[in-house]
């Protein structure tokens, strides 16, 4: 019961799609009407050719051929009108696909962390790409061949019962057995091809897990453990495909096998029906051919329900994602500061992953404009998680964060956002060229201005030395470039933008030494008069910040100078002397 509602809800959101192109599914099911009764009257022309066929030498040619004219003119406007009318169904199609792909992926920029979080990128991936596609095959049947099957049995019916209702109700008797026969194998099929996209969506993840970090595959001898995982998942693919291929493939000849019943049927009523003088010999050919025509769309009409069933499963994941709830929504009037100076200020605050987990708790801290602070701790302390929170990437359980006296939640993201300047550990480059990916906060900036952010962060020679210099295209993630390149890209983006605030999440942590030390000169420049929080594993490069913050177990268990900090001979003593000892 809960499938057939989530089938409806489906469907009926599927319709809502469509309507915005209602004119061209009209167009189409007109071309379908005319298509369908060009073709039905072949077989009434036909049978009237044939009876001018009296015997051997009493032929009406003349009238013979005129019939004839006609069915080559029925014809082709009929194939005419079918293409035309596979047009408007390609293009209605395409276009409902598109705004789903729009939709979606409008929608993915605007999820929390903390949902993406829960999916792999291959399962997200295969939503929006694989199964819209399949959704869209599935919906361009329906339109193709469902139409025109629709029309195609009410008017060989309507011609059946005007020529002689006693061969229809032959027909309309056994009907309902192919009805039958398609209900039932269709809803046995929507849970089958449902694990099966499900089947298809984790496959996809394994791909792009494995592709993503192939280097590390090969690095640790991976690939025949690998290749094991993507068996089993190869292996539940098939399993949940050939079954739900097998049992939707027995539609076909289920549906054929009660048509043949109805063709015999109509064959041998009317032939009776043709000896008594009921009908002539020309309408009983024109009966055959109308119950071979109605009988054609039933197949037709059980593979595309079979489809459909496909294409609805395909959509309800689809749909899945496009009823995450999204962040929380900027407020209506968000505040914006004339100025940003950089006072941050943090209360109470508390943040969990998990409920059963609590990491950050009860968090009062001040910090004044143009300070530079420092975020040290071991692995999983939950330093990552306190720049996330200042970004707003994730929003807090409990608590505020302000900037210059204004709480960030009552900010829109963008100006928060706008504020801040962020350079993290783990690079991201856009399949561009090298001057898209530096101005890509400033997509205004001049060539002077780009090629100084490159030189403050010591990649302009670098870059020049590269065949095609500013106007070279960094491959996906910047696959083709080093780790280190790569950071010094980004390190250049911040360069160009200039924010008020600084974020640096381990920024030169992928950089060999001497090339640091110019880039932390470049940094130390940049921060002055900027507030910057500094996330460092490295601290011989926050020995001079303001103020150092000493995280254990999402606690700040320290907090002052390095000399005060080194003096207290606690946590951060430790872990500076775990570096520096001999």
């Amino acid at each position: 019961m809960a499938d057939n509602q989530k089938k409806i809800t489906v469907t009926y959101r599927i319709l809502r799609y469509i309507r915005k192109y209602a004119a061209l599914v009209c167009l189409s099911l007109f071309l379908a009407v005319v298509s369908v009764v060009a073709s039905l009257a072949i077989p009434v022309l036909v049978g009237n050719a044939i009876d001018f066929v009296i015997e051997a030498g009493r032929v009406d040619f003349g009238k013979v051929s005129m019939y004839l004219c006609v069915v080559l003119a029925c014809a082709g406007v009929s194939a005419f009108s079918q293409w035309l009318m596979s047009q408007m169904n390609n293009h209605i199609t395409f276009r409902v696909s598109r705004d789903i792909r729009n939709e979606a992926f409008r929608h993915i920029q605007k999820l929390p962390l903390s949902y993406l979080d829960k999916f792999s990128q291959g399962d997200i991936v295969s939503r929006v790409i694989v199964d819209v596609d399949t959704f869209a095959d599935g919906l361009l049947l329906g339109f193709t061949q469902f139409f025109s099957g629709v029309i195609t049995i009410f008017g060989t019916l309507l011609f059946m019962l005007v020529t002689s209702w006693q061969i229809a109700l032959v027909v309309v008797l056994v009907t309902p057995l192919s009805l039958l026969v398609a209900s039932f194998i269709a809803k046995s099929t929507y849970n089958m091809f449902k694990a099966q996209t499900e089947a298809r969506g984790a496959q996809t993840a394994i791909i792009d897990e494995t592709v993503g970090g192939i280097k590390v595959v090969q690095a640790f001898g991976h690939e025949k453990a690998s290749l094991e995982n993507f068996d089993k998942s190869n292996a539940a693919l098939e399993k949940s495909a050939l079954k739900a291929i097998f049992f939707s493939s027995l539609t076909n000849p289920a549906t054929r096998f009660v048509n043949s019943l109805v063709y015999a049927g109509v064959g041998l009523v009317g032939a009776l029906i043709a000896i008594s003088g009921g009908i002539t010999v020309g309408n009983l050919t024109s009966f055959l051919n109308y119950a071979n025509q109605y009988t054609k769309p039933f197949n037709e009409i059980s593979g595309v329900v079979t489809e459909l069933q496909n294409a609805i499963a395909c959509a309800g994941r689809v749909f899945e994602l496009l009823d995450a709830p999204e962040m929380t929504p900027d407020p209506k009037k968000p505040a914006a500061p004339e100025k940003v100076e950089g006072g941050v200020e943090i209360r109470k605050l508390s943040f969990s992953y998990t409920k059963e987990k609590p990491l950050l708790q009860n968090i009062d801290l001040s910090f004044a404009p143009g300070q530079k602070i420092a975020i040290v701790g071991p692995t999983g302390c939950g330093k990552t998680t306190f720049i996330n929170l200042l970004m707003r990437f994730y929003d807090p359980d409990q608590g505020r964060i302000y900037i210059d006296g204004i709480d960030t939640q009552t900010m829109s993201r963008e100006t928060l956002r706008s504020c801040i300047g962020m350079v993290l550990q783990d690079t991201w480059l856009k399949n561009a060229t090298i001057r898209e990916n530096i101005a890509m906060g400033r997509p205004d900036a001049t060539e002077e201005e780009i090629i100084e952010a490159a030189k403050k962060a010591r990649v302009h020679s670098f870059i020049v030395r590269l065949p095609k210099g500013y106007d070279t295209v960094v491959a996906e993630m910047g696959g083709d470039i080093s780790q280190g390149q790569k950071q010094l890209l980004c390190i250049a983006r911040l360069m160009l933008c200039l924010p008020p605030m600084l974020i640096l999440d381990e920024a030169t942590s992928s950089i060999d030494t001497r090339t640091e030390m110019q880039v932390q000169k470049a940094f130390d420049t940049l921060m002055k008069g900027r507030t910057s929080f500094v996330v460092a594993h490295r601290l011989s490069t926050i020995q001079e910040a303001d103020c150092i913050l000493v995280m254990e177990n999402g606690n700040i268990v320290e907090t002052g100078k390095h000399t005060e900090l080194l003096a207290k001979k606690g946590l951060y003593a430790r872990l500076y002397e775990s570096q520096f000892a001999h």
